[in-house]
């Protein structure tokens, strides 16, 4: 009685198994008890799409490999991304906000060698570290570091990002080019997503997709990219004058021929997805709800109106105009008269006539919640908060610091990553050339591969992170330090974004012109409760009770 229960419970024997079952018993009970395992099986465990519950039954979800479900509809998604962050506020605000924090004013290059590895002095380490940092400078500096002669190295770090972000991926390759009057050759030249593909739109394959050949390994081994006929006519892949296959990597050298930048996610990926790909849906409803409400808002400050005519009193008895009455002005009901609005004004309406405003109910007092509840979910998927996005900080100090110590979790992320994988890079194989040049000593840096990585030691440091209340954040940093729960230049990093050790520098130098002049540079500060932000305090007192 148990098991029939349970079998009933599972399965539900429709008119066809009934109708087998009168020819063929033992057909349909097989087919009972088949179905009936299935369904036992489809009840438990994880909820899928597909699955026994009526909920699930319309979720058809498929998915395949990581260039399957990506590279088809990659060409789409960049052009989605591209016209909503050109047209679209909310659409373009993720993508300034990660490159105006990230990178800033640029990624600052500091030396930091391995000096006692290279079996180096203090002094030793410090006077090579400063000519290094003084040489790649006048490198960087420089707009002879891009190809294009246009941008400066921290400009390109920010192109860089950017792009990558917008486009899901950037393509950077290293020429030597020399420029008169300028002791370096290499240069950097930023190439779109879009200008790599097979060579003549071959289909994709397991060696060859997306433009990128790979071995066994999934290494990439060659990048293939189409050369337009004209770049600034170019609509795709209708201009192509020829495609160029680049080795990733020199043979004999190893030297890396092509930097593909781009996050990946999942094994196999050989392309990069934009950030906003998730969210086109969602941005473009987005955006066409603020259009509408704004038209609305603008039809409504017109204060239009109009002039409602009886059709037994005149107008348009039978629904349209005569035509022999357009021949004769004055024939045309109402004509006579001339309606308009104004201060002070009065119109006098014929028999029959009345007057009507337009009235489209707007502002919306929904539509705020409501947009702010979507960018929530945006800026949750992101990883920037909603009150970062939008810059609207008007909760207690306490959250709008939770907000931006949650946000530049995300930005150190994205600052480290370009570091890693572009600033790093660039400058080994700057540094290359200088040593080859006699421009800079570095023994031993062909010989080992660990002796290069010795000299090539870096750190780039960023804009820091700002302060809400200075006072507040300054003592923290202090109780840090004096409880050696940090150091100098990590807290001096984080409020300023600069070299540590620089400004001590400066510092020390501004104490003695000060003491040259007979001054003092100690300021007493009488009551330092009068330091504290006024308007931090009152948004404590007005959200923290």
């Amino acid at each position: 009685m148990g098991k029939r229960n349970q079998v009933s419970k599972f399965v539900h024997a429709s008119l066809l198994d009934r109708f087998i079952g009168v020819f063929f018993p033992r057909t349909a009970a097989l087919r009972l008890r088949s179905k009936a395992q299935f369904n036992f099986m489809s009840s438990g465990g994880y909820v899928t799409p597909g699955s026994a519950k009526r909920t699930m039954r319309g979720w058809n979800a498929s998915s395949g490999s990581a260039d399957y479900d990506t590279l088809p509809k990659l060409d789409r998604m960049r052009k989605g991304s591209r016209d909503l962050s050109m047209n679209t506020p909310m659409a373009l605000a993720p993508l300034r906000r990660e490159s105006l924090n990230a990178i800033g004013w640029g990624l600052m290059f500091q030396s930091n060698i391995d000096r006692n590895f290279l079996g180096l002095s203090d002094e030793e380490a410090d006077a090579w570290e400063r000519n290094v940092e003084r040489e790649f400078k006048l490198w960087a500096t420089s707009k002879n570091c891009d190809a294009t002669r246009t941008l400066c190295f921290a400009e390109l770090q920010t192109l860089v990002l950017y792009n990558t972000s917008l486009s899901g991926e950037v393509f950077v390759t290293l020429p030597y080019i020399q420029r008169p009057n300028h002791p370096y050759a290499l240069s950097v030249q930023v190439l779109e997503a879009d200008y790599v593909c097979n060579p003549n739109f071959k289909l994709d394959t397991n060696t060859l997709a997306g433009g990128i050949e790979i071995d066994k390994h999934g290494a990439p081994v060659k990048y293939w990219f189409r050369i337009p006929n004209n770049a600034f006519l170019d609509s795709g892949n209708t201009t192509v004058s020829k495609f160029v296959g680049i080795p990733a990597f020199g043979p004999r050298s190893g030297r890396r021929n092509v930097f593909h930048l781009y996050h990946k996610e999942r094994p196999g990926q050989r392309r990069g997805i934009p950030m906003l790909a998730p969210l086109l849906e969602v941005l473009k409803q987005c955006s066409r709800l603020t259009e509408a409400e704004l038209n609305a808002a603008v039809v409504n400050s017109f204060f239009t109106v109009f002039v409602k005519t009886d059709p037994v009193s005149g107008g348009l008895e039978s629904g349209y105009i005569p035509e022999e009455s357009l021949t004769e002005k004055q024939n045309l009901p109402g004509d006579e008269k001339v309606y308009e609005l104004g201060p002070a004004t009065i119109n006098e309406l014929d028999e029959g006539q009345s007057i009507e405003m337009a009235d489209p109910k707007r502002p919306n007092d929904a539509f705020e919640p409501f947009f702010n509840s979507l960018m929530k979910q945006i800026g949750a998927s992101i990883g920037i908060p909603f009150e970062q996005l939008l810059l609207y900080f008007q909760a207690s100090y306490s959250a709008a610091r939770a907000a931006i110590l949650e946000a530049w979790k995300f930005y150190r992320v994205r600052r480290k990553w370009v570091g890693r994988n572009f600033c790093q890079p660039i400058f080994e194989e700057w540094l290359t050339e200088a040593v080859i040049r006699g421009r800079i000593k570095a023994p031993g840096f062909f010989n080992d591969p660990i002796i290069r990585m010795a000299w090539c030691g870096a750190k780039w440091i960023g804009p820091g992170q700002g302060q809400i209340d200075p006072l507040k954040e300054t003592k923290a940093a202090v109780e840090r330090l004096n409880n050696h729960l940090s150091n100098y230049d990590t807290e001096f990093s984080n409020i300023h974004g600069e070299d540590w050790e620089g400004s001590v520098d400066r510092r020390k130098r501004e104490e003695e012109y000060l003491k040259e002049k007979g001054l003092s540079s100690n300021v007493p500060i009488e009551n330092e409760d009068d330091l504290s932000s006024e308007v931090t305090t009152q948004i404590e007192d007005n959200t923290d009770e």
